[in-house]
């Protein structure tokens, strides 16, 4: 590990306290000189640090530069074993992934960006991904599952970010079905989960959910169709690393556990439809109905005017309110 990466990381485990440059020298076996040149080395990358003579170095509490050094420290041991790469820009997360799939990426490489110039959500749209404002990852999967057991991934994501959040910031975020994850009535993060299948077996070999959540970005830099409609996260107190390494930990216990009914019902639970009148694409025509469950695949039961039921697999729903 070079020396800077070693000080990032006393330097992320200790945040709430100064660390001397001479102790660093010392747990190190390097001169304080060089312990200097790398502090000026960190803050020329982006890391605001505090220096005192009496106290020595500290990370200030707006410095939030994402690091594995910074995520290790909140990853449950059995996670540390995956690869964690970090980018300062992608085009997207998911098409990086999708790319080094190829190249024989393992189960669980998870792929982060500072910023994305061409993040994507479903359905063609993109993803507004500003620098030093969000977390944009993509984890790489190898499901060995059937196409139809798989749509619970998204599932899993969905409830996996809404506990992080929970955690994290005490807030109480909703899932707008099926993957969009609300905080007071505007959207902060979208899901995307692709797959590459065996058509002759049936068999999902891959698979990448990529996530978006807006953590701090001010509403005047969201582009003038997102204002109205979505926010950000704005936590007090907590670095994106640690948001990143709860995420981790919470999706990889879901997913480990797919098959427990207990997913649907926690996923239920975070819904901000159930109950609520909808409109929805189905048929080749827009209908509306109210949205009365969600059934252990993950699709949505509605119920229209006439008390007839129907099933949508897949698709986008509106709620038919100011809050939508």
């Amino acid at each position: 590990m070079r020396l800077k990466n070693k000080i990032i990381e006393i330097l992320e485990k200790n945040r709430d306290c100064s660390i001397s440059g001479q102790e660093l020298a010392d747990k190190l076996s390097v001169s304080r000189t060089a312990v200097w040149k790398t502090i000026q080395s960190l803050e020329k990358d982006g890391y605001i640090i505090d220096a005192s003579t009496n106290k020595g170095y500290k990370l200030n509490e707006n410095s939030d530069i994402i690091s594995y050094e910074g995520i290790k420290i909140f990853l449950s041991e059995k996670y540390k074993k995956f690869t964690v790469q970090i980018y300062k820009i992608l085009d997207s997360t998911n098409t990086y992934a999708k790319k080094i799939i190829i190249d024989g990426a393992k189960h669980g490489t998870i792929i982060i960006a500072n910023e994305q110039k061409a993040g994507r959500g479903r359905f063609g749209r993109t993803f507004f991904s500003p620098a030093d404002t969000g977390i944009y990852l993509s984890i790489i999967l190898k499901p060995q599952k059937k196409i139809s057991d798989t749509s619970l991934i998204t599932i899993a994501a969905a409830v996996a970010v809404c506990d992080t959040i929970k955690k994290t910031t005490c807030s109480e975020p909703k899932i707008k079905w099926v993957n969009d994850i609300f905080l007071n009535g505007k959207k902060i993060c979208g899901i995307l989960t692709e797959a590459v299948s065996d058509f002759e077996s049936g068999i999902v070999e891959s698979a990448v959910t990529g996530i978006g959540i807006n953590i701090k970005t001010a509403e005047e830099r969201f582009p003038e169709d997102l204002k109205r409609t979505a926010s950000s996260l704005f936590p007090e107190n907590i670095s994106r690393n640690q948001i990143i390494a709860e995420l981790i930990n919470n999706f990889f216990e879901l997913y480990e556990n797919l098959s427990d009914k207990n997913l649907i019902e926690r996923y239920k639970e975070y819904s901000l439809v159930l109950g609520k009148e909808i409109t929805y694409f189905k048929d080749d025509k827009t209908q509306t109905g109210t949205a009365v469950d969600i059934n252990e695949n993950g699709n949505l039961i509605i119920k229209d005017k006439n008390k007839k039921t129907s099933v949508l697999e897949s698709g986008e729903v509106t709620l038919n309110s100011k809050k939508d």
